[in-house]
């Protein structure tokens, strides 16, 4: 999730739906740009929804004497639900239209919240997560596509930059701004496991109010296609291309689930500094940098935003790593914005290939494949190192995936380098 970043992945799918033909008048024109403000406000709520465990998970370990991969367990618990919404729900509000899931959606969330506040032990985590999952696989493809057409029907023939920038804001800056809110609360306030919840059960409900104001942009079908799971195909002409761009979904989610799993334990433990909101503002630094640097280089063409994305990561994380062995905070936290920047521009790069490559009727194929691909990455490689803590340091833990990350980019550059999708060639003007 982001400049479009993985909302871009999610929108791809939905961006071709029956959308209704407002009548051009002040007051309709007017509603959908407030509409799309208010979209964008509910979208940022949940995806920062998402994150805000982030920074309280070490709490959750003192609490309850997790371990570290326990905690991986737990947030992989959410990319679970991310991909089963993708796979089965992402689609469906091209059918129904788009307030019929989105509110839905974020009553997922509410729940998510409400278990939370249930003083949970571990199998209640473990769903509360696995339902914020399914809630934000909804969101994300919903609202997208949603901020699309409602800013396509208040500025008709306009650029698509406002657009992109509003959604890339919602999306990264969302999952960035949840960990600083939950790591300040839990800080200042009182009650650091539930005041966090309370503020954004209300966050929620005022969303849901939000999205009932704004007007549809979809007409619901009469007869509605035959209901099957989001397809996913890999063949889509340029394999090489398309491996790397998965390749590169992969390791940019892999640095994203390690900070919001891993790191705000790491800095709270070994680097014996137990700030909640300093543990929150690093996993906001990551996912910031993402944002700003997927904005800043939207113009670029493919070639120099791969190249830009592999040494960012293959800068950042090295750098990260030493701070680690270290315990050098400044270069965990410069570490950390390099590989968040890297990772940033890296995803983007490979969702513009992709849908570049992709024929139109099957894009949506095309990006949920790789989107799913990305998700594995937040998940898998965040258990990995939980499963490695049982045995060794996290240090040590981390070094071994520093390797296999480096190992992954230089094969990410060796396949985009074989591939047709990365030539050099005239950029496009929606810099994808």
């Amino acid at each position: 999730m982001p400049g479009r970043g993985n909302s871009e992945v999610m929108s791809s799918s939905t961006l071709s739906p029956r959308i209704t033909a407002p009548t051009r008048t002040e007051g309709s024109t007017h509603r959908h740009g407030r509409g799309f403000w208010l979209i964008s406000l509910a979208f940022l709520t949940a995806m920062a929804f998402s994150t805000v465990p982030a920074p309280l998970y070490p709490l959750y370990m003192a609490r309850d004497g997790f371990s570290t991969f326990m905690v991986t367990v737990v947030f992989a618990a959410y990319a679970v639900g991310v991909v089963i919404s993708l796979l089965l729900a992402g689609h469906v509000s091209d059918w129904v239209g788009r307030k019929k899931i989105l509110i839905p959606a974020l009553a997922l969330e509410v729940v998510a919240a409400a278990l939370f506040l249930s003083d949970p032990t571990l199998p209640v985590l473990l769903l509360a997560r696995l339902v914020t999952g399914l809630g934000i696989g909804m969101v994300t493809a919903t609202a997208t596509a949603y901020l699309h057409e409602l800013h396509t029907a208040h500025r008709p023939g306009a650029s698509r930059q406002r657009f992109e920038v509003v959604s890339t804001a919602a999306n990264i800056g969302g999952l960035g701004i949840g960990p600083l809110i939950a790591g300040f609360l839990a800080q200042y306030v009182d009650a650091p496991l539930r005041t966090p919840y309370l503020v954004f059960v209300v966050l929620l409900l005022a969303s849901i109010a939000a999205v009932a104001l704004t007007p549809e942009t979809v007409e619901e079908r009469l007869v509605r296609p035959t209901y099957r799971p989001q397809r996913i195909s890999a063949d889509h002409g340029d394999q090489a291309g398309y491996v790397a761009a998965a390749a590169a979904g992969f390791a940019s989610f892999a640095v994203f689930g390690l900070f919001t799993s891993v790191a705000p334990g790491f800095v709270g433990g070994a680097l014996h500094l137990p700030s909640r909101l300093l543990a929150g503002a690093v996993v906001f630094a990551v996912f910031g940098a993402a944002a700003v640097a997927q904005t800043l280089t939207n113009r670029l063409p493919a070639p120099t935003k791969v190249r830009l994305g592999l040494l960012g990561q293959a800068v950042g994380v090295p750098t990260l790593l030493f701070g680690m062995h270290t315990a050098d905070l400044t270069a965990f936290l410069v570490g950390g914005v390099l590989a968040g920047v890297g990772a940033g521009v890296l995803l983007k790069a490979a969702i513009g290939t992709v849908a570049a490559m992709a024929a139109p009727a099957r894009r949506g194929e095309a990006l949920a494949g790789l989107f799913l691909i990305s998700y594995l990455g937040l998940s898998l490689p965040a258990v990995g190192i939980g499963i490695a803590t049982r045995t060794v340091s996290t240090v040590t833990a981390m070094t071994w995936f520093t390797g296999l990350l480096l190992v992954m980019l230089t094969g990410v550059a060796v396949l985009f380098r074989r591939s047709t999708g990365t030539r050099p060639r005239t950029p496009s003007r929606r810099g994808a």
